[in-house]
């Protein structure tokens, strides 16, 4: 996909549902890792940032968007969360 990341965008870091079944890494330059539960890498692909929206297209022809609202990651039905450990957003 077009439009890398550079390595401090704000969106890069982990992003997980409230119960932490999901985890999303969105990766620096474009490219994300999903877990779900105990299977870790269940989907890779790439992703692109417009604004505050995200595209998905997983490594199998699979694509799906979300939208960033107040540092919560609405995709796909599911609410995400920046996890603590990953970087915060510049100010």
């Amino acid at each position: 996909m077009s439009d890398r990341l550079p390595v401090g965008h704000d969106f890069v870091g982990l992003w997980v549902t409230a119960d932490g079944v999901i985890r999303q890494r969105l990766l620096p330059g474009g490219r994300y890792t999903e877990a779900r539960g105990s299977r870790e890498a269940a989907y890779t692909g790439d992703y692109r940032i417009e604004g505050t929206m995200i595209y998905y297209h997983d490594d199998t022809g699979f694509s799906a968007d979300g939208e960033f609202r107040k540092d919560v990651l609405y995709h796909a039905g599911m609410v995400m969360f920046r996890d603590a450990a990953s970087p915060a957003p510049r100010p």
